[in-house]
């Protein structure tokens, strides 16, 4: 009876690897994309079972396909471990260079804890705030921080997909478009740093492939590959940042990565785990920021938990810094 369980697992385990590969972008064969550190530990349980509890031959075939089922989850989230260079080097002193400080929140339009929001802007001071999930409350909710953002720009939504942008610096030429499905907003211009540097920013928030929004994975990897390919059109100093509802480790993150030419900060440094806020043991990076050449790294926290289901993240990036610093930066959270 316990090998059979221990058979049905290995299966399990061999089948949502395999689920990803099937010609289809429905959500029951894309979800598995997410959940690849629980299936390694998974498989890392059922080789150690298997060993001490199964008989020859079993034991020699669980621990087989469970130990390749194991690799083959490692290999995608690698990139995410301290094992992994680091893509994105660390600056050493930012006194001569201009930084963008982002604060990346979605909000859970639901939750009303607008104050521990409040308090972590008034705690770290943002240079630029990107609120998703924002609706007309929220808005309202927002109003205090008026005076330190003169630059913003507002579109609220009670559709979960609401977006909002606060700035320190100023914003130029900014649209706000629909680039696939209608009522799906996303925000696209430029943040022109002190000295006079424009900055081409993307904000965006597609939706993901769930049982409750899209069917399919296609409309979030469409709008992906569109920013991706405007990106790769450019040479300009560019910032994407949002919740893409997609995991840094996916295909189409990489390809996104691939074909925009974009850096991601979090590769040799850790996961940077920003959903789900309230079950630890179910979480993975839906909230991401990547950047053009342009740029090195001051800082990448996840913040404290502000009653949404998801984690803020604060980036800080450093304009065409020189002194880079060796990285020993300790284990993210």
């Amino acid at each position: 009876m316990f090998e059979s369980s221990l058979i049905i697992l290995t299966v399990a385990m061999l089948l949502v690897c395999v689920a990803p590969f099937l010609p289809s972008n429905h959500w029951l064969s894309r979800v598995w994309e997410f959940p690849r550190v629980q299936i390694s530990v998974i498989c890392l349980v059922l080789i150690i079972v298997s060993f001490f509890v199964a008989s020859l031959p079993l034991k020699i075939v669980l621990i087989g396909l469970n130990s390749a089922s194991l690799l083959y989850q490692f290999f995608w989230i690698l990139p995410y471990t301290k094992l992994y260079p680091i893509q994105v080097k660390k600056t050493a002193t930012k006194q001569s260079s201009p930084s963008i400080k982002i604060l990346t929140s979605n909000v859970l339009m639901p939750n009303h804890a607008s104050d521990k929001l409040i308090a972590l802007i008034d705690q770290y001071q943002p240079d630029v705030i990107v609120t998703l999930e924002t609706d007309l409350w929220w808005e309202n909710a927002l109003k205090g921080i008026h005076e330190a953002y003169p630059y913003r720009v507002n579109k609220p939504l009670d559709n979960l997909y609401g977006m909002h942008l606060y700035s320190k610096y100023r914003l130029e030429d900014i649209q706000i478009l629909n680039l696939v499905e209608e009522d799906i907003p996303s925000m696209h211009g430029y943040l022109v740093l002190d000295n006079g540097v424009k900055v081409k920013c993307h904000f965006i928030h597609p939706a993901p492939p769930s049982p409750t929004e899209n069917e399919t994975s296609t409309p979030r990897d469409k709008e992906l590959l569109i920013v991706a390919k405007q990106v790769a059109k450019t040479t300009e100093p560019t910032i994407v940042t949002g919740d893409l509802n997609d995991v840094a480790w996916s295909p189409t993150t990489r390809t996104f990565r691939h074909v925009s030419g974009l850096k991601d900060p979090r590769i040799g440094r850790g996961m940077f785990n920003t959903f789900h806020a309230s079950y630890p043991i179910l979480r993975w990076p839906l909230d991401h920021i990547f950047h053009s050449e342009h740029f090195t790294l001051g800082s990448l926290k996840r913040m404290p938990s502000i009653g949404s289901d998801h984690f803020p993240l604060l980036s800080e990036l450093i304009y065409n810094e020189e002194v880079l610093l060796p990285e020993n930066e300790q284990h993210p959270k």
